[in-house]
This record gives structure tokens, sequence and C-alpha cells, in this order.
């Protein structure tokens, strides 16, 4: 959903003052989602995450990028930017992405994320990643999962799913599905296809729209709990000799294959 606030201004919520714009960030931080880099706070701002600050060290340059990239978020963006120096940007978000613009936003509540996850009929799969280890890859896959319209992305084990890094290799798509972390006994309802070396060709078959599609981890494939779980065992189509894809990539292939029997657009 795009969401315009006000218009463009010279200043932000805070005013002039970058202390107020500090404290501020310093109050909410311990409590928000880092959108760190301005393509990150675009899709926020687009898919109704609710943002109360961003803070850049070049409001002129930020805003010149959104008149050329994101006009439909401009205005949302310059009512909630405000400037301050370099340096005390950069003490506030350590690993500053090149655009020189963070944001705060308000991660949406568990409550909802699961009620949309276990929500039936579902119109696309939900995608699980099953004790996933790397950070890059599970935000890689949640940006996937959002641009193929997926109703929401799952994780099993340890790795928050809203982590910074993985936010981050979101790109801000978090606001665009639902993410959430479950047990293996608690996935929301569906047939799981689980993908597997060993399993069926996925290419003679069709994959419903209420799919659960679970992926293993990097390093030691589908837990015991996972695979004891599945209804089926699926693979991808491979050349002999070659290991595996990134996971990724796994997912980009089962989701496509999902889309390619549907009509164009008919995503969720």
């Amino acid at each position: 959903m795009n969401r315009t606030v006000g218009s463009d201004r010279t200043s932000g919520p805070e005013g002039a003052d970058p202390d107020g714009a500090v404290r501020a960030w310093r109050g909410l931080v311990d409590t928000s989602v880092l959108l760190d880099g301005f393509h990150a706070i675009k899709h926020a701002l687009r898919f109704g995450a609710r943002v109360p600050i961003v803070l850049t060290s070049d409001r002129s340059a930020v805003l010149a990028l959104a008149d050329e990239l994101a006009p439909d978020v401009k205005d949302a963006l310059g009512a909630l930017l405000t400037q301050i120096p370099d340096e005390r940007l950069r003490a506030l978000v350590p690993r500053l992405h090149p655009t020189a613009v963070a944001a705060l936003a308000v991660r949406p509540s568990r409550a909802a994320n699961l009620e949309a996850l276990r929500r039936a009929p579902r119109s696309a799969p939900v995608v699980v990643l099953d004790d996933p280890r790397n950070l890059g890859n599970a935000g890689a896959v949640i940006r996937l999962a959002a641009g193929f319209g997926a109703t929401g992305v799952v994780t099993t084990g340890t790795l928050d799913p809203w982590h910074p890094t993985v936010v981050r290799g979101g790109a801000g798509l978090h606001f665009a599905t639902a993410v959430e972390r479950m047990d293996v006994a608690d996935l929301p309802p569906g047939p799981v296809f689980a993908l597997d070396a060993e399993g069926e060709d996925i290419r003679g078959l069709k994959l419903p729209d209420d799919a659960v599609l679970a992926f293993g981890s990097e390093r030691s494939g589908l837990s015991a709990a996972l695979r004891d779980r599945a209804d089926h065992l699926v693979s991808l189509p491979m050349r002999p000799q070659v290991s595996s894809y990134n996971l990724a990539t796994s997912v980009g292939m089962t989701l496509f294959h999902w889309s390619a029997g549907r009509p164009p657009g008919s995503e969720a």
C-alpha cells in the first residue's frame, strides 16, 4: 500500500534541532526495526510500515534520490526526514548505508503475522527456512518471497528473521509479507513440500497455492522434525556433480515454478 504524508518540507518532525532527533532515535532504537538505506525505507513506506523517524546527513540528496527512484514516497519521506551531522548519524548507525539515510520502524505484531500465515484459504505459499544460519541468505529469501507475493516467510531454529542484517538483506520488504520465527510443530496449515535432493523432480509437479515450501539449512539440510512433517519431498533439476544451489536460488526457482502456472497479473 502507498502512503503519502504531507508535503516536502525543509525540516523534519524534530524541526531544526539535531539534538532532539538524536534523543528521539535513542529512545526508540531498542524496540524498533532498523531500516538502513534508502531502498529499505522506500519499501517499508510503500507497504504501510509505521516509521516514526528518518535521519540523514544530506536531506537534499535523499529527496533527490526519492524524486528519481521513488516519487510515490517522496512526500512521506519529506515529512519524516531530519538532517543531522554526518558524525552523529554514524555514531547511531555505525555501518551506515552509502545513501546516508536510516530510519526506525515499528515491527508488525506477532499476532497479526501469525493470523496472516494461518489464514485459509491462501492464495500464495508460505516459505519455511528450516534452521537457517546465514543472515544475508535469510534476507535475500524474504526479498524474493515479497517479490513473488508469497504469504510469508517462517524460520525455525535460533536465527532471528528480524535481525538488522536480515532486514538489510531484505531491502525493507519484511513489511510486504509476514515474517516470523516458529517451531516446526506450529507451522502454518497446508501441504508441506520439502526440498531434498532425493525428492521427486519439481518439473513434474504442480505446487498448490496453499503449499508450505520448506528449505533446509545451508549446512545440514532438512531437520528430522521437518522431514517427518513433510507431505512431499521435492528436488530441483541439477547437473550431476554439482552439490547444491544457494538457498535464495533454490527458493527463487521453486517460487518461479509455482508462479509459472498462474495467469499474468495474479500476484498475491
